[in-house]
């Protein structure tokens, strides 16, 4: 009883600390899904009232419907379910869900009002689709956040394990709430895995390799080779500054890093630093002098070569797209030799889920929140993430954790989904403002950028695109927009599966990829003439490199320059900066 006292005043004290709190951006999203109600409300009114009315009268029959067939439950004249989960919905596996009439009952009536909801908003006339996005987005949110698996009175699997265990599993489950309560931000982030069942450097990112250099952006680091000859060029891989870049070397039969060195690269990778609130004026022109070509002109004095291979993931890739640009108009365009960009959006005007997020009254609240704190929380911007897959990232969790009072088992990829990093609040809002909001990039001369106006048409460089087809974050079709855009030589290939499974898919791996050389316009049009290969997009991106590659030379080691001579070591792969978290960034004081 004493330690759950303990626990229930831990709990009372964390949530006491985040009551009253200002926050400006649920503020802002409550305001706009209230805006977006009200359009919804007027819409509906004046195009299809009758509409809405038969689709409610539909779901009260389906209800009433579901009430008889509750109490004929077990009858000669048993009928059929209603409505049962959708495939992969592992919410209501349990059996009592089913064979319970109780349960059954709640179970159907909720999936019946859910569907219900969801088909008003996606199929009454007279909403604009940005306002008919939103709505979904958050309605969807709310309707799974009240599902009866997500509370103890209403799943019976919970509420047999409560009577088994006699409420441990409660206790143990509150006890973990509180833990992850004291390691968030104003967002509730769940564990999603066992995290003391990783060391970095020990058995997550094991590739060797050496820091050779650090400035307060960025570490990089230069790993071992596993060949006596390699590429002349070196491949130089600007990871996304919202997580840390070991996703390319979470284990050896995965690991990009390890199989780019046993296929002849000089591999060289930038490691963020997580910012500190010091860093609140940082911005994307310092990301491009002080980080990429930075790491430019490192490798070059380390090799002797004058033009490095880049890889650009993500956001990684944005700034590589800005740099080509910026690189063009200052007559320097031949530093990168080629470049490749990993799920990259170059056209914003569709940013999928991410959209809900982004408007006037949400950036500005978020750049407020960056004006104060000095960067965006990591945490908070890791937990946003999860809910564009609440049911799997997110409730799930909850369930295990909180009330089967579970511990989550040890997963590599979640650990690494789990160690954000934090971004400055100019970055932010750069990427946020420019990029997403505005979609300058991909318009003629209408992003200023450290003196230069933006013109991806200018941009000669060879360039290697893959995209996902089930990529939620950067959508397939933003990214194809680089076929249009870009002036120079563009292969385009459309992996498998989604931001992460489609791009980390070694050839072991099981997905396949999409390609066509005739880049018509319309992506639908691309897609639909597209022929499928049955191997991981990396052999293919294999061949497509070594055109670039500039012949072979003997194997470059860490600590040695192309002279001869000694070049500083400062640590072991996978650094320093990595271990840093975001919370930890947050309460450090230094610059």
């Amino acid at each position: 009883m004493g330690d759950l006292n303990e626990l229930s005043q831990k709990f009372f004290s964390e949530t006491l600390k985040r009551v009253g709190q200002d926050d400006n951006i649920s503020q802002s999203l409550m305001l706009n899904m209230i805006d977006g109600w009200q359009k919804f409300s007027t819409g509906v009114a004046d195009k299809s009232p009758t509409a809405l009315i038969e689709q409610q009268m539909n779901l009260w029959k389906q209800q009433f419907q579901l009430y008889q067939n509750t109490l004929m439950k077990g009858s000669e004249d048993q009928t059929q379910p209603l409505v049962t989960p959708e495939k992969g919905d592992k919410r209501f596996t349990d059996e009592e869900w089913t064979n319970n009439p109780i349960f059954d009952f709640l179970k159907q009536s909720y999936l019946l009002t859910a569907n219900g909801m969801m088909d008003t908003i996606d199929n009454t006339e007279g909403v604009d689709e940005k306002t008919r996005q939103r709505l979904s987005f958050f309605t969807r949110q709310w309707l799974n956040a009240v599902a009866p698996s997500n509370f103890l009175w209403s799943n019976p699997e919970i509420l047999r394990l409560t009577m088994e265990s006699k409420g441990q599993n409660l206790v143990r489950g509150l006890k973990q709430l509180t833990e992850d309560m004291e390691k968030s931000s104003k967002m509730l982030s769940i564990r999603m895995t066992d995290h003391d069942a990783f060391k970095l450097g020990e058995n997550i990112a094991t590739t060797a390799g050496k820091v050779v250099f650090r400035n307060r952006l960025f570490e990089l680091i230069q790993y071992n080779p596993t060949t006596a000859k390699v590429h002349k060029r070196p491949l130089l891989i600007v990871p996304p500054w919202i997580n840390k870049f070991y996703i390319m070397d979470l284990k050896e039969k995965n690991s990009y890093i390890r199989w780019a060195l046993n296929e002849g690269h000089s591999v060289f990778v930038m490691s963020w630093a997580n910012p500190t609130r010091a860093y609140k004026d940082v911005d994307m022109k310092d990301y491009m002098h002080e980080g990429l070509l930075t790491a430019l002109d490192v490798i070059k004095e380390v090799t002797g070569e004058s033009a490095a291979n880049v890889i650009g993931y993500c956001i990684g890739g944005m700034l590589l797209a800005l740099t080509l640009s910026w690189l063009t108009e200052n007559k320097q365009a031949d530093r990168i030799a080629s470049a490749t960009f990993w799920a990259t959006i170059f056209d914003f005007s569709d940013p999928g889920d991410l959209g809900v997020f982004i408007d006037e009254r949400t950036v500005s609240a978020l750049e407020q929140e960056g004006e104060q704190q000095g960067v965006f929380d990591g945490r908070l911007m890791g937990a946003a993430f999860s809910l564009l897959r609440e049911n799997s990232l997110y409730w799930n969790y909850y369930v295990q954790n909180y009330l089967k009072g579970e511990r989550p088992i040890p997963f590599d990829l979640l650990y690494w989904n789990s160690d954000a990093t934090n971004v400055t609040a100019a970055l932010h809002s750069f990427v946020l403002r420019e990029l997403y909001l505005a979609n300058r990039m991909i318009k003629k001369g209408e992003l200023e950028y450290d003196g230069v106006k933006i013109d991806l048409s200018k941009v000669t460089t060879p360039t290697y695109v893959v995209a996902t087809l089930q990529d939620h974050i950067a959508k397939w079709k933003g990214s194809y927009a680089s076929t249009q855009v870009l002036g120079g030589d563009v292969t385009f290939v459309l992996g498998e599966s989604g931001h992460i499974a489609g791009i980390i898919n070694p050839p072991t791996g099981k997905y396949g990829f999409y390609t066509h050389k005739d880049y018509v316009a319309d992506p639908d049009e691309w897609y639909a003439k597209a022929e499928k290969h049955d191997k991981s997009w990396w052999l293919h991106w294999g061949e497509w490199i070594d055109k670039h590659s500039a012949g072979e030379v003997d194997s470059r080691q860490p600590g040695v320059q192309h002279t001869g001579k000694e070049w500083q070591v400062l640590s072991d792969a996978p650094g320093e900066y990595v271990h840093v978290r975001a919370d930890e960034a947050l309460r450090s004081t230094n610059s």
